[in-house]
Parts: structure tokens; sequence; C-alpha cells
């Protein structure tokens, strides 16, 4: 059995933790603040996808680890839509976990070079694309995890590309991409830039004391926050 990597852990609680602070917002709109420290949360979710389909062996697609990944992502991609559209009810994409689990695919497309893997990863993107309104984050979020499944592979320059794609995800919403020149819009961009490097730091760190993990949980905890937070709302 692998053993746990605290850095992985830890970054997924530092994901959920900006995840939080991103969707307490409904609850304090002023607080524009939370929004820039929401923008670490989605590179980091993917950055967990990417790590946990690189220490993978190449080649090997199906195995039930990755039979049980996927099964929990699609069902929590529909379990999270009510919440989601309970929280806000205003918007224009679906949650998400979809996006998500496009990206695993594109993802396992890179890591394992088969036929079927590449067909996997080519349907993942054609879908992306024709969903490209609807999808949370839009094409370059389904990209994301891939982009940083090379850059592990390849180090190098490579670790612009989902620096970039972590930036254009973000312009994937209306107004920051109506308001591109305002410094508000530049310091979101910064920090989902950012969000790489030092996510990608925290995997590397050596001799970190373990870290309580996140396990299955994390994917109900994902619906139930959304459904916590509305539910608050509603008492305020």
């Amino acid at each position: 059995m692998t053993a746990r990597n605290a850095g992985l852990d830890l970054l997924k609680w530092l994901a959920i933790l900006s995840m939080i602070a991103d969707h307490l917002r409904y609850l304090w709109p002023e607080a524009e603040w939370l929004f820039v420290i929401g923008r670490l949360a989605f590179p980091w979710f993917c950055l967990a996808i990417a790590a946990n389909v690189a220490r993978s062996p190449a080649g090997a697609l199906f195995t039930p680890f990755n039979g049980r990944y996927l099964g929990w992502l699609v069902l929590f991609s529909v379990l999270s839509e009510w919440p989601y559209r309970w929280l806000d009810n205003g918007s224009a994409t679906l949650n998400v976990m979809p996006t998500l689990t496009l990206g695993l695919l594109v993802a396992w497309g890179v890591h394992h070079p088969t036929r079927l893997g590449g067909v996997l990863a080519l349907i993942a993107v054609i879908v992306s694309t024709l969903a490209e309104d609807t999808l949370m984050y839009g094409l370059p979020g389904v990209l994301l995890p891939a982009a940083l499944v090379l850059a592990m592979a390849r180090g190098s320059g490579w670790w612009m590309l989902p620096g970039f794609l972590a930036m254009a995800a973000n312009l994937t919403n209306s107004w920051l991409m109506a308001h591109v020149l305002e410094p508000f819009v530049w310091l979101v961009l910064a920090t989902a830039w950012a969000s790489v490097p030092f996510g990608t730091g925290l995997l590397r760190l050596k001799g970190l004391p373990s870290v309580w993990p996140v396990g299955r949980w994390g994917y109900g905890f994902y619906p139930v926050h959304l459904a916590a937070i509305k539910t608050v709302s509603l008492l305020a």
C-alpha cells in the first residue's frame, strides 16, 4: 500500500478552506477579499487530481481505484447540483464537480497513453467545448489537471502552462473578463497564477507531521457545505 502523502492531504485541506472562504461571500457580499482567497481552491483541487493520477503506473487505466474515483465524482456531480442551485439560483453554470470529472478524463488520457485513454480524453474535450458556457471554469478548467500532470512529468517550462490555464479558467467569469484592466482583477489573476507553484511546493514538502486525511467524506462535504451556507443565510 502506498503511504499517504501528508503534503497532499494538507493541500486538500487548504483547498477546502479556500473554497469555504469563497462561498462565505453569500453571507458577506461586501467581503471582496474572500473572492480573491477563493481563487486558490479550484487550481488546488485540480492539483490534487493530478497528483493522484500521476502516482498511478502509466498505462494502468482500468483499476478498481480509478473506477471508484470516477464513480464518486460522477455521483457527486449529480448530488451537488441541487444545493449549488439553491445557494446560487442565478448561476449560468453547473456546480464545479462536472468540470473536475471531465478534467480527470483528460488527465487520464495524458498519463495513460493508450487508445482508450486517448478516446476518453478526446470525448471529454469535445463535451467541454460544446458545453463551455455551462461548465464552471470552462474548457481551460477541464484542461488544467492534464496540464499539471504534464508539468509533474516534464518539469521546467511546462509549469507555465497550468499557470496560464488557471488564469484563463477565471476569465471565463464574464464580470472578470469585462473588467480585466482593473487592479482587483489583476490581483485575482495573480492569485490564480500563484496557486500553482505554491500548491506544488506543498506537495514537495518533506518531514511534515501527519495530517488528518481528506477521504471520501470530502466529496459529500461539497454539497453539504453549500446547503449549510444557504440555510444560515436564510436564518440570518
